[in-house]
């Protein structure tokens, strides 16, 4: 077989792989283990050995799809592999998340942020964050703090200039502040 059919059959397999993991996801979110932290860790603590990578996928399809707050899978993180196991799952997971989800905006555009974010929101932003020369400082000051917006942001700076290795950058450095502190404060409890 030719590397041009290989390369067509592994991206079929790999694009089957994720619609399987992101059905089973959303199967578990529509029967409630997403509810509480105590739900979800109980949910990702029946995979076993798998547990880790599990957390991983949720924490980047949480951002991609957001429609679970990502302080949750942190929590879930720090109380099931201590602060150091968790920070790690969260880090990977929220990391690669954003970097997809800014690459999902790159080629869908404008028309897949305004479906999945308030057009206002969108509106509020994107005139200033077209002429700001500060759009890279807020953004990377924002990844840092807890609370921020980050999946609309991530998406939105996939609707402007910025190259993706420039925002990688952002996130890999950013990213790890306010996910520490999550892992530090939730596995003290």
């Amino acid at each position: 077989m030719e590397w041009k059919n290989w390369k067509k059959l592994l991206t079929v397999m790999v694009s089957l792989f994720c619609f399987l993991i992101l059905g089973v996801i959303i199967k578990a979110y529509l029967d409630g283990r997403f509810e509480s932290v105590e739900t979800l860790q109980n949910y990702i603590k029946g995979f076993g050995i798998f547990a880790p990578l599990i957390l991983i996928l949720i924490q980047a399809l949480q951002v991609i799809v957001p429609v679970l707050p990502g302080f949750l899978g942190c929590a879930v993180g720090a109380v099931l592999f201590g602060s150091a196991g968790g920070f790690w799952c969260n880090y990977i997971g929220i990391c690669a998340g954003s970097i997809i989800a800014f690459l999902l905006a790159k080629k869908y555009g404008v028309k897949l942020v305004e479906k999945m974010f308030p057009k206002e929101q969108y509106e509020k932003y994107s005139g200033w964050a077209g002429k700001s020369k500060s759009y890279i400082a807020f953004l990377f000051l924002g990844m840092a703090l807890p609370l921020f917006p980050d999946d609309f942001f991530c998406y939105f700076s996939g609707l402007t200039k910025m190259k993706a290795d420039k925002f990688a950058a952002i996130i890999v450095l950013g990213k790890p502040w306010c996910i520490l502190a999550y892992s530090v404060a939730f596995a003290a409890i």
